[in-house]
Formats: structure tokens, C-alpha cells, sequence
């Protein structure tokens, strides 16, 4: 099989979806594998170790016009979509819920696409699990640093200091991000919050750990009673395949303090604040109300070369069945692939998209 790593496009995204080691991998397996020129850079990986592992170096056009399998790590831009061609088959973080645009040009171009966030692996999801970890490790330490008064922010010290009390965070949602998001914020010394819907992973993190987390349910009175002395809000809420539910309101933001941070993770998927709109690295923050918005939409993007290291490692044994089994034969043969399917042959597969759009899902093959 041909495949296909193009160039990232988004802004300030140095990711790339495969590693040269990666390259090497299918290359063992008999398969042609198509880098466009530079896409490893940002990730420390230049074209000359990707040459080296008998890639084919090539510029947009070309890989476009002659790749099977697209591997990306973030969904194609409105400046990608020419590229993009009928009947072939797409590999990448799609987060379509959002995004009807993207949705209805792969309907249009009957392209198979299979997003890494909708794979699942008992009840888990294994491909989102490496990013949400990233992004929840970062969205504590983003906060804090927008807590400064220099950016606008409160001007607490997240740990505080002896004699004064540290700053407070509330974590809406107790998933991978969320979990991590409250290691970090532990670390730290905040007077941490972790609030979600259901009372099964609060449960676990009462057991992780012991005491220095409050758990809450994630009700509107709990939500809006904790904003009032809340410094750092964290959005890790997710509804796999479909859009994020809002849990924070624009009117909620008046009882927060000014100069209060939200970092809100889940906004890639419509985010949990009614009020974040996606943001990029440069320029990643927002206000309003008083109230700061950090809302990039890749984060784990800041930091590529652990993000690629960690993307690659969870994406590759799956891409290797894509490219030997071939599209349709992975399809049929992996469940969790075809748990991953969002369209083909220009219908909606996954029920999780299809609600969040009003439409009828497509039979799994």
C-alpha cells in the first residue's frame, strides 16, 4: 500500500504521524511510504532520517494525488480539502462533531475516515489517551501561567506560599485529561476540585489520591457555587464521536473572579465553556467577562517531540494493519478500528457523530 504523511498546516503544529522508525516498520512489511518535504522537522526528525529509512521525500501534490492511506495527526484544513482525494482512505484526529464543513467534504468525496479519537479498545480509548494525557499535564501549568497579573490574570501563585493559602482549581470532568490534569494540579499544591457526571471515575480517583482531590458530582448548583472562589477552571469533559456537553455557561462566568483562567481541553470538540472558541499557539488566550479562555485546540502540540513519541507508539500497530490488511479487510477484521469509522462511501458510520448531527448512522460493515 501506498501511505501518505503529509505536512501539518494548522498553526504552530509541529507533530508529525509517523517517525522514521515508524517508516521502517512498514517499509519491512512491503509498503511505500510517501513524506511530504519538512514534516518531521518540528518534531526533531529532518528528512534526511526519513530518507534514511527509505521513504520516498515528496511535496503535497504528489503524495496527495498517489497515497492510499492519508496518516495525519490533526483533521485538513479548508486549504487542504483540494487535495484531498475521492474514494480514499484517512487516518487522523477528525473531531467532526464541530465541524460540518469537513464532515460534509468527506460525505462529498466518499473518503473513508477513521479518527483516532473514536477507536476503542474495551470501553477505553487508546488512541486519544496518549494526547488527552499530554493535555492534561499541560492545561494546569498553561492556567498557572496565565494566573499572573502581568497577562491579566488574578495574580495568585498556584502554590501559594507559606502563610498564604494556594491558588483553588476546578476540574470538570475525571477521564484521562482530567485525571491528569488533577496529578499536576496536586504537584502543584492547589486546593484542587474534580468534577464529572458519573460517580464511577470519581471513585477512582478518591482511591488515587486519598483525600487531596474533593470529587463532586457535575451539577449545575455544584458548578456555579464552586466558580465563585474558583482561580483555575480546567474543561476535560468528552462525549466520544460527538459534541462536548456545556457544563460552564456564559452567564456562570459572573460570579467568577476577574482574572480567573480557563483552559478549556475539550474544545476541540465544542468545548464544555459556552464561551471558548478555538484558539492557536499564537494566540492562545481570550477574555471575556473578566474571565481569561485558554482554548487551543492542539495543545499537546507545543511540545511535538514527546507528543510525536507518544502519538506514534499508540498509532502504528493499527496503521500497519490498515496498510496490510488493506482498508476494507482491517474494516471487517478489527473492531476497534471499525469503532474508529466516522464516514464511508459518503455516509455517517459512527452513531456518536451521527446524534450530534441530527442524522441516521450507516451500517458498520
Amino acid at each position: 500500500m501506498l501511505v501518505g504523511v503529509p505536512r501539518e498546516q494548522k498553526k504552530e503544529e509541529h507533530r508529525v504521524a509517523i517517525t522514521p522508525s515508524g517508516v521502517r516498520e512498514l517499509k519491512r512489511d512491503g509498503h511505500t511510504v510517501l513524506v511530504e518535504e519538512s514534516a518531521g522537522e518540528g518534531s526533531g526528525f529532518p528528512d534526511s532520517a526519513y530518507l534514511e529509512a527509505d521513504a520516498d521525500i515528496v511535496g503535497p501534490d504528489q503524495l496527495y494525488a498517489n497515497a492510499e492511506l492519508i496518516v495525519k495527526v490533526k483533521e485538513p484544513l479548508s486549504t487542504e480539502f483540494g487535495l484531498l482525494r475521492e474514494g480514499r482512505a484517512l487516518f487522523t484526529y477528525l473531531h467532526l462533531a464541530p465541524n460540518r464543513n469537513l464532515t460534509n467534504l468527506l460525505l462529498q468525496k466518499r473518503i473513508t475516515a477513521i479518527g483516532y479519537e473514536t477507536v476503542e479498545r474495551h470501553g477505553r480509548l487508546p488512541l486519544l489517551a496518549p494526547m488527552s494525557e499530554i493535555a492534561g499535564r499541560m492545561a494546569p501549568m498553561v492556567g498557572s501561567f496565565y494566573l499572573q497579573r502581568v497577562y491579566g490574570g488574578s495574580g495568585v501563585l498556584a502554590p501559594g506560599v507559606t502563610g498564604v493559602g494556594p491558588a483553588k482549581a476546578l476540574i470538570l470532568g475525571a477521564g484521562v485529561v482530567g485525571s491528569n490534569a488533577a496529578r499536576i494540579c496536586v504537584g502543584l499544591g492547589m486546593d484542587t476540585t474534580v468534577m464529572n457526571r458519573g460517580i464511577e471515575q470519581l471513585q477512582k480517583l478518591d482511591e488515587l489520591f486519598q483525600g487531596r482531590v474533593r470529587t463532586l458530582p457535575a451539577e449545575r448548583s455544584f458548578i456555579e457555587n464552586s466558580l465563585r472562589n474558583t482561580d483555575l477552571v480546567i474543561g476535560a469533559a468528552l462525549v466520544p464521536g460527538g459534541k462536548t456537553p456545556v457544563l460552564v455557561t456564559k452567564d456562570m462566568l459572573g460570579v467568577m473572579k476577574k482574572g480567573a483562567v480557563i483552559v478549556d481541553v475539550s474544545v476541540d470538540q465544542g468545548g464544555c465553556v459556552e464561551t471558548s472558541r478555538p484558539t492557536t499557539h499564537d494566540a492562545p488566550v481570550y477574555t471575556v467577562e473578566g474571565v481569561i479562555h485558554y482554548a487551543v485546540a492542539n495543545m499537546p502540540g507545543a511540545y511535538p517531540r514527546t507528543s510525536t513519541l507518544a502519538l506514534t507508539n499508540a498509532t502504528l500497530p493499527y496503521i500497519r494493519i490498515l496498510s496490510n490488511k488493506g482498508i476494507q479487510g482491517a474494516l471487517r477484521e478489527n473492531s476497534e478500528l471499525r469503532s474508529g469509522l466516522n464516514t464511508m462511501e459518503g455516509q455517517i458510520m459512527h452513531p456518536g457523530l451521527a446524534a450530534s448531527l441530527g442524522v441516521p448512522a450507516g451500517i458498520l460493515i
